[in-house]
């Protein structure tokens, strides 16, 4: 017998409030007891998004939301602006494609992050640009983007602001309002520390006028239907009751330790796996722009990166996560983001060390775990 410790970036470890609330009878969905339940999450939800916006839950991953926030902004034809800074960064480009909708692209270096002045120039060179699709963190590459910088940048044009915050929304600061993003989507299976089923999508009210002008074909991810039920505490259509119910504690956890005190949570074990990885000798990934989600490395020249994820996964029980298309075999990548803690940090790292050491790459053992235990201590 022995535990599984998860560093993946999503799927995340589970709170036991989160297990607990899952194994309850299940209960009617068109009832005043769950307009009760939706009426909370909406409220916290709200609260995680650091919005007054409409936040409008679906029963999809996050890429579904996605998906609702291109065919509800936009039409067959339209225009759209996509950052394509890694594999996430490409499914906007990808979705655009798919509906009809020309995205005109800005192609970053993988481990990079895009420059707000780039998209101030796109913007300005095209005005019929209605939406610019960005990531507020590269999962792929474990970079951070300034969407307080884009935000300023979109917010005087008549495009509007669609963020990707599905790994970082409550891990890392995102002030929806104040950075003027018009959509935000995410989902349930990263920070918000839920098993994967549940996407988020919040809607400005300069976004939410797009959405009443799109012309493309949409039925279960039409907005228009989500607002008109909403604004009644319901949902169009059948919720995913059995991960609404404890979403409401998983934002009862969020509102009683405070978004500042999570953040700066996330910060010390990023500070601590950047510091680590450091100790090994290792090179980061994207060392200019990195995310406090999750630490991106350089695999070792002469080191097999699938065969360490691997190792460490099927031998030892720790889980993190490989490199994702052009990066397979050469980054891997571990996450510190939900219900996670500087012990689950100390003991990945210590993993990370044996099965480096029974791998041929050299250096002084326990190095890793000293850097991070170092920073913890501070």
């Amino acid at each position: 017998m022995r535990k599984n410790i998860l560093l993946t970036p999503g799927p995340t470890p589970l709170p036991p409030q989160v297990l607990e609330a899952m194994a309850r009878p299940i209960i009617h969905h068109r009832t005043p007891q769950f307009q009760a339940v939706i009426k909370e999450a909406s409220d916290g939800l709200k609260y995680v998004y650091q919005t007054s916006n409409d936040v409008f839950m679906l029963a999809s991953s996050g890429t579904g939301a996605m998906e609702a926030a291109v065919i509800n902004l936009l039409s067959p034809g339209d225009t759209a602006l996509t950052v394509q800074a890694g594999k996430f960064g490409e499914r906007w480009t990808e979705l655009c494609k798919a509906f009809g909708i020309t995205a005109e692209v800005v192609d970053v270096e993988w481990g990079k992050a895009v420059d707000p002045q780039e998209i101030a120039k796109r913007l300005k060179a095209n005005p019929k640009i209605k939406a610019v699709f960005t990531t507020l963190c590269e999962t792929s590459t474990g970079v951070a983007t300034d969407i307080a910088a884009i935000g300023k940048i979109v917010k005087e044009t008549p495009a509007v602001l669609v963020v990707d915050a599905i790994s970082g929304l409550g891990a890392i600061d995102l002030k929806s309002d104040e950075w003027s993003c018009d959509a935000v989507v995410s989902g349930s299976q990263k920070g918000l520390m839920l098993p994967p089923g549940l996407g988020f999508i919040s809607v400005s009210l300069k976004a939410m006028k797009l959405v009443e002008a799109s012309k493309s074909p949409r039925y279960y991810f039409d907005l228009r239907k989500a607002k008109k039920a909403l604004d009644k505490t319901d949902t169009a259509f059948t919720p995913a009751i059995t991960l609404i119910i404890p979403l409401i504690e998983v934002l009862k956890m969020i509102k009683e330790d405070g978004l500042t005190n999570i953040f700066a949570r996330h910060k010390k074990m990023a500070d601590a796996t950047k510091a680590a990885m450091k100790g090994l000798g290792l090179e980061l990934f994207a060392p200019t722009a990195p995310s406090d989600v999750v630490t991106a490395v350089k695999v070792p020249v002469g080191i097999d990166g699938e065969k360490l994820v691997k190792t460490m996964r099927d031998t030892y029980g720790v889980t993190i996560a490989g490199g994702q298309a052009e990066l397979k075999g050469k980054i891997f990548r571990f996450a510190h983001m939900g219900f996670i803690e500087e012990f689950d940090i100390i003991t990945g790292v210590s993993c990370l060390e044996k099965v480096l050491t029974q791998m041929g790459y050299k250096f002084s053992l326990g190095a890793g775990v000293k850097a991070a235990e170092e920073v913890f201590l501070k």
